[in-house]
């Protein structure tokens, strides 16, 4: 179905833009092949009036205009569909490769490859390498999670999706109903912000944290799309990065190395444990019990309460 649609408004946009004069619905219909199977004139009314719409969204600038028999007729003019000439200088090209080789372990390598041929053609100048090597360090972007590819491919065509997920605290996964916004990479995880259906708000799911498939659903957004999706500072601040205060936790020793990075100060205590100074924020608590029995909060008492009721609710699975 995804390929038909992707084929029905190419021919479209190729009958709007190949044309010098406006062409009315009758024309249309009958020089596109899936528009001729439409079964009845409101059927094909509906699928052009969605595709015109979808073009327009993508780009396409489609002009309406009305002839002396009171025709409306549709045409996308070259001069108003042409991008401007493509200059870019020996720093430009850098950055654009530094991201293609960002991308050289996922499967967007091809198209990022792709993209920089394309430049190359549009007057990329022949003495700019833009895969040279700038440095020591090669930076790469790990993608391992089979979620991945279907969340970019559903964040960019704003289509919802269903997939399983498992919560730190929960022994099982539940189901989870989501609207996509963005992907984003932080320390080395992946993260999607999206409108949780079920729940009714903006949620921030760990991909590592989805089990099975992700399902594609075929309605449209119920939910505004944000114009800036904060992902890292979300994350950040569930992760305690800008918190405001302390907390006081034993840690058993050889244990809970990122815990250990994070914190303000360390204490041995012997016995196999330390003493940690750590910054508390919102979120500290689950973050806490993934590291079981190696961690034993000290204070404040709140931090301990939370973390002991979200242990238990494991236990109960």
């Amino acid at each position: 179905m995804a390929i038909a649609k992707a084929e029905r408004l190419m021919n479209l946009a190729l009958c709007l833009l190949g044309t010098r004069r406006p062409l009315s619905k009758r024309e249309l219909r009958e020089s596109i092949e899936a528009y001729l199977e439409a079964g009845s004139d409101d059927s094909f009314n509906r699928m052009f009036e969605r595709d015109k719409d979808d073009l327009r969204e993508l780009g396409l600038v489609i002009e309406t205009v009305e002839n002396l028999d009171g025709e409306i007729g549709y045409l996308a003019r070259r001069d108003s569909n042409s991008l401007p000439p493509i200059t870019l200088d020996a720093e430009e090209a850098a950055a654009l490769g530094l991201a293609a080789k960002v991308w050289q372990q996922a499967r967007l390598a091809g198209a990022a490859s792709g993209a920089l041929q394309k430049l190359r053609a549009a007057g990329l100048p022949e003495d700019v390498d833009p895969y040279e090597a700038h440095g020591a360090l090669e930076p790469r972007i790990p993608v391992h999670e089979a979620a991945f590819e279907p969340l970019m491919l559903a964040c960019r065509d704003r289509r919802p999706v269903v997939f399983d997920y498992r919560k730190a605290t929960a022994a099982r996964p539940e189901p989870r109903h989501v609207e996509p916004w963005a992907l984003e990479c932080w320390r080395g995880h992946w993260y999607l912000a999206g409108w949780d259906r079920d729940r009714g708000a903006e949620r921030v799911f760990r991909l590592s944290r989805i089990t099975g498939k992700v399902r594609s659903r075929g309605a449209r957004f119920t939910a505004p799309v944000p114009d800036v999706v904060t992902v890292r500072e979300t994350v950040a601040s569930w992760a305690g990065e800008t918190a405001d205060r302390s907390a006081l936790i034993r840690l058993r020793t050889g244990a809970g190395y990122p815990l250990r990075a994070k914190a303000t100060s360390v204490r041995e205590l012997g016995d196999g444990w330390d003493e940690l100074e750590i910054p508390y924020g919102h979120g500290l608590d689950a973050w806490l019990v993934e590291f079981g029995p190696d961690v034993v909060v000290l204070e404040p008492a709140e931090l301990r309460a939370d973390v002991v009721d979200r242990l238990r609710a494991v236990a109960k699975g």
